[in-house]
């Protein structure tokens, strides 16, 4: 499964406001392009995106401009940079009015694809933070989202130490304790990602990611009622998450509360209605 970042995650990786990310997204400067438990995350390269946006508005250019210029540059690195880690070492500058990029060595306009000489690039007077780290905060992101290149590989061992390392730089990053958890989860080692997931609600109580998944682990283990309690304060905060329901649902069923059990599995339909076991599983109730 590939990792996915909520528009909280990534306003905390990126280093703005929860709010600055949705106005982003609504405005279609750039925004989540996946699914996953029935609503809208963020991918890798969505991450990268917004990180690209935020260096381009820091530099001065115009939203319009800055949404144009994306578009372009999606369009034309395209699916030769299906490896994400190859698309975080994009470099991206910008001195209000052009927008150059430098990719694997040359350097190009996105709005016309126009390849620059290098004496051209130099003449631009301002130039934003790259996406290569430059300080503490940003060897935490950059650690960050290797971890998570690492992981859309499936080289979950590097991924491992990379948000460990990311966690060096950045102690109270939620987001890479919530995906250490979530690795040692896939291998059985419940003990240790629950500590993680732990660690991740502590730093972030209402990050619905961990929550759910330390409900799960609690199920596993025959916590049933701790798993309930995690999925219902799922729910509530983030009433799209439509597998919180879906657990809920079973869970009530579970334990014969059949009216509950109803509820969060049309909750659940509105959300994911294509999903032809849960018609079963309602039908049955």
């Amino acid at each position: 499964m590939k990792p996915t970042y909520t528009s909280r995650d990534v306003a905390d990786i990126v280093g703005i406001s929860e709010s600055r990310v949705r106005y982003w997204a609504q405005t279609g400067v750039v925004g989540p392009s996946e699914r996953a438990a029935g609503r809208a995350v963020y991918s890798f390269q969505d991450l990268v995106g917004v990180k690209a946006a935020k260096e381009l508005l820091d530099g001065g250019l115009s939203l319009q401009r800055a949404r144009k210029n994306l578009e372009a540059l999606r369009a034309q690195l395209g699916a030769a940079h299906d490896d994400n880690r190859s698309l975080a070492g994009v470099r991206i500058r910008s001195d209000g009015e052009r927008v150059i990029v430098s990719d694997n060595g040359a350097s190009f306009e996105p709005l016309s694809g126009q390849l620059m000489l290098d004496f051209a690039v130099d003449d631009l007077q301002v130039e934003p933070a790259p996406l290569l780290p430059t300080t503490k905060a940003e060897s935490a992101w950059a650690w960050f989202l290797e971890g998570g290149a690492c992981e859309a590989r499936g080289e979950d061992d590097h991924a491992l130490i990379a948000y460990h390392k990311a966690l060096d730089g950045d102690p109270a990053l939620a987001a890479a304790h919530t995906n250490i958890g979530n690795l040692h989860y896939r291998r059985g080692e419940r003990g240790e990602a629950r500590a993680a997931y732990e660690k991740a609600l502590a730093l972030d109580p209402e990050q619905p990611e961990a929550r759910y998944n330390l409900g799960n682990l609690y199920d596993d283990v025959g916590e049933a009622e701790a798993a309930r309690m995690e999925w219902f304060r799922v729910a509530g905060a983030c009433p799209e998450f439509a597998d919180a329901h879906y657990n809920l649902a079973v869970a009530c069923a579970r334990d014969g509360d059949g009216d509950a059990a109803r509820q969060h599995l049309r909750r659940y339909m509105t959300l994911v209605p294509d999903d032809t076991a849960a018609a079963e599983l309602l039908a049955s109730l």
